[in-house]
């Protein structure tokens, strides 16, 4: 039996864990509970050392010591605070006037105020429950097409795991062992491409079947002016003007940024889109202002509207990721200072009470303990699976794969969307990415471009991962986004308030079958990611690094080689050259290199990563 164990023991390792999460214990209990039981039945069959465990406290310790896992709660109450101040219904009614005259104008404000709430509020249920509430009705009662309304609102709303500042991206960026700045920097234009993709389906549906996203009617047109014009007019000039300012300054940014933080290399794209945008709609809303303050009357309601509904959250968004992409700020400051830029906007609009704040830190506290206890149980389980050598009994499962690198990439992109439908994903994260990540780390480089440096061959690992993990809101029996949509979407027939008409109940098959369309696009966008690196790789800020090993033989040898000179003789003694040039003045005492001791003290810290 001991030999069993001890031959075995990994997949037994697995086995128990699948067991105590069919049990139905809470998945941070039940890693813990697993970890600690076969390290104990590990200990009795002479696998482990008795002080198998000594080292633990210190590591959970290390744990709740993490400056990384401190972004995870200030971006969580920035987004509560922004959803509960009404930041989402001002955005969804202004953005539905501009682009609702137009066929899939409402379904294209959706994923646009989708993508907006996902870079403000990073939380999945946030955007679709407000999504459903309030576009949903207004889509239905236009004669909209159910599983295209209830699609994409649930897929705007999965947008908040794959767009910085995404939770998701903050646990992997942990779990890999990468700086987040790189894994936003890394997702930012998968991310946008992912939105681009989401409206490209929306206007081909347009296209091919207008019947099913009609425009919006005329007398639902709520801002028009005097002289019954819509205003886009008024809205496409300033657009272009601060287009034209944003355009100016990405010409000008390295010149001006560089020597500001004393830079040489040249500045990254996504810090040049981020800073380009921040100046435009700074432009926008001082022109707006003005515009206001004075009563000049240049703009129309709509484009006044549409400057002070969007542009405070859009500067903020700016604001704190421009912040951690120029590396002035750590994404946990970014995190406090958008949390900061939250409160200020809700107290601005005066939708901000005690009860509000109350609700936001108790749900931040929830959300940041929930998150910990996961992790520490986590940890529990893979302090019992590394002392087994687990990752070394993972590595040969995929040695034989056929693939290579690639065939492994695809497996466990299909493990992660299976294990979506089942599981959260932290769990995932917690679970399975520590075990899958050093092979990654070994046989993945061979997938990127030349060139491109070995630690980023975990941030574009991290960053399919993420894209795949948003699948796991849509994919049935158990995607997030559809319960959510379910619970507040129309259970059963009811009269519209504005029309008067009956409008038919949505049904749980209705929602179902509207998430499989962008469930292809979201594996499209996946399989782009493997298909270019470059997506994520491209746009990631390249860092010349010191290997301290190397220098320091490097130093060690010039070292040996002054010592080995000949020591200069006096004159008359023998071996003396008369012809030589005058000896060297006489030996100064031994001092230490201070270049040793900063090299030896890079090689430490190295090893203690």
């Amino acid at each position: 039996m001991v030999e069993f164990i001890t031959q075995n023991f990994v997949p037994l390792m697995f086995a128990g864990l699948f067991v105590f999460l069919l049990s139905g214990i809470p998945v941070a209990f039940g890693l813990a509970a697993t970890g600690l039981l076969f390290g104990f039945i590990g200990m009795e069959a002479g696998l482990f050392g008795a002080n198998l465990f000594q080292a633990l406290p210190q590591r959970v310790f290390g744990i709740m010591q993490n400056d990384t896992l401190l972004a995870i709660p200030f971006f969580t109450f920035m987004g509560i605070i922004l959803e509960r101040s009404g930041m989402a219904e001002d955005l969804l009614e202004t953005v539905g006037q501009v682009f609702g005259p137009l066929r899939g104008g409402l379904a294209v404000a959706v994923i646009l105020v989708g993508a907006l709430l996902a870079a403000t509020t990073g939380v999945v249920a946030a955007a679709v429950i407000s999504m459903g509430l309030i576009s949903l009705p207004i889509m239905l009662r236009y004669g909209y097409n159910r599983t295209i309304a209830t699609g994409t609102i649930t897929a705007s709303g999965t947008l908040a795991q794959a767009i910085p500042p995404s939770l998701v991206l903050i646990v992997l960026a942990d779990q890999l062992g990468r700086s987040v700045g790189d894994m936003y920097s890394g997702a930012l234009i998968p991310g946008l491409l992912l939105v681009g993709l989401y409206l490209a389906f929306v206007v081909v549906v347009a296209i091919v079947k207008p019947s099913w996203v009609p425009a919006l009617p005329a007398e639902a047109r709520i801002y028009r002016e005097a002289n019954g014009s819509s205003g886009h007019l008024s809205l496409l000039a300033l657009l272009a003007l601060c287009g034209a300012a944003g355009w100016a300054w990405s010409r000008m940014h390295q010149s001006i940024i560089n020597p500001l933080i004393d830079r040489q290399l040249p500045a990254p794209g996504d810090e040049i889109l981020i800073m380009s945008m921040t100046v435009a709609s700074l432009l926008a809303l001082a022109l707006a202002l003005l515009n206001k303050g004075l009563r000049i009357g240049l703009l129309s309601r709509l484009t006044e509207q549409v400057t002070f509904v969007l542009i405070p959250p859009l500067v903020l968004i700016f604001l704190v990721l421009g912040t951690i992409f120029l590396g002035i700020a750590t994404p946990t400051e970014g995190g406090a200072m958008g949390a900061l830029g939250a409160l200020i906007m809700a107290l601005g609009r005066r939708r901000i009470n005690g009860k509000l704040l109350i609700q936001a830190l108790d749900n931040t506290s929830r959300l940041s303990v929930f998150v910990l206890f996961i992790l520490i149980g986590s940890t529990v389980f893979s302090f019992t699976f590394n002392a087994a050598d687990g990752h070394i009994w993972v590595e040969h499962l995929f040695d034989n794969m056929p693939g290579g690198a690639l065939g492994f990439l695809i497996v466990v992109n299909v493990l992660v969307f299976i294990l979506g439908m089942f599981i959260d994903f932290f769990e995932i994260a917690f679970i399975v990415i520590p075990i899958l990540a050093p092979v990654a780390d070994k046989i993945l480089p061979e997938l990127l471009p030349p060139g491109t440096p070995p630690e980023m061959t975990l941030v574009w690992f991290g960053v399919v991962i993420a894209m795949n993990l948003q699948t796991s809101f849509l994919t049935p029996p158990f995607g997030f986004a559809l319960f959510y949509l379910r619970s507040v979407a129309a259970k059963k027939d009811y009269k519209d308030r504005i029309t008067g008409e009956t409008i038919p109940a949505v049904t749980t098959t209705q929602i179902y079958k509207g998430s499989i369309a962008f469930i292809v696009l979201q594996v499209v966008m996946v399989a782009a990611v493997i298909s270019f690196p470059t997506l994520v790789t491209g746009g990631i800020e390249k860092t010349v690094t010191i290997d301290a090993d190397k220098a320091l033989e490097q130093l060690q040898m010039r070292e040996e080689a002054e010592e080995e000179k000949p020591e200069p003789t006096m004159p008359g003694a023998p071996g003396y050259d008369t012809g030589s040039a005058a000896p060297s003045s006489p030996a100064e005492p031994d001092k230490e290199d201070p270049m040793k001791g900063l090299l030896e003290s890079m090689k430490e810290d190295q090893k203690k990563k």
